[in-house]
């Protein structure tokens, strides 16, 4: 088996991606004799939330992830973040090169609900590799890359929304069901409303003006208690009774 180890030397955004993306930067080694033809890489990213600390605006906003902070010796599991594949060209001894990462703004993904409520400092992520080394001094020999390879490397919060505002500045994202898009579409063609937003801002200014529904009146109105009668005339009513 080929020896070969990795190291994250930075991270920094891609400003030129079509999408949000981040580029890291990795250092692989292999036997200074030994000549590598190609490396067909699988590389998972994970986020260990555990090795950071946390403010209490962090932490109330983290709650939905990992509960109460009372229980996070429990909760504070990884959260996956990404896992993308990697072609390394052929090297012998040293080589670097970069690792592209796509970022979502779906805040319905952990990774970036996690992103997103921190304030600032540094993200602790683990890079985890796996796939094929093709070596040898003439052919090659095909061999596993060692299963525990894997690099640490702390991302700057700040480099994640570069990334994310260098084409969703100031945004948020908001998933709905198809048949809801479909009426809001209808809707935004109907009212010629120039985007979403002015979508959004019409529905939520109607909700604003609209009269508040009115109670349900009763059918019929309360009687008054009535006065409960003496002994002495439920007496006489039931006396009169009888003789009937």
């Amino acid at each position: 088996m080929t020896s070969i180890s990795f190291a994250c030397t930075g991270v920094r955004a891609d400003p030129y991606a079509a999408g949000p993306a981040l580029v890291f930067r990795l250092r692989i080694t292999a036997p200074a004799e030994v000549r590598v033809h190609a490396l067909a890489l699988r590389c998972q990213l994970r986020i260990e939330p555990a090795r950071r600390r946390y403010g209490d605006a962090e932490g109330g906003r983290l709650t939905d992830l990992f509960g109460e902070r009372s229980r996070w010796a429990g909760t504070l599991h990884p959260v996956q973040f990404a896992q993308v594949p990697l072609l390394v060209g052929a090297f012998t001894g040293e080589t670097e090169t970069d690792l592209v990462v796509p970022c979502t703004y779906d805040m319905d993904v952990s990774a970036a609900r996690y992103l997103a409520a921190l304030d600032d400092g540094d993200v602790p992520l683990l890079l985890l590799f796996s796939g094929t080394a093709f070596a040898g001094p003439g052919g090659f020999q095909v061999t596993p890359v060692a299963w525990d390879q894997e690099a640490a490397v702390r991302m700057p919060v700040k480099v994640w929304r570069e990334a994310i505002d260098a084409h969703f500045p100031g945004c948020g994202w908001l998933r709905l069901p198809a048949d809801l898009m479909a009426e809001l579409l209808a809707y935004r063609s109907r009212r010629a409303l120039p985007s979403w937003e002015a979508t959004v801002r019409e529905l939520l200014g109607t909700a604003r003006t609209a009269k508040p529904s009115q109670a349900v009146k009763p059918t019929q109105a309360a009687k008054p208690p009535q006065a409960a009668k003496p002994p002495q005339a439920v007496k006489a009513a039931q006396t009169a009774k009888g003789e009937r």
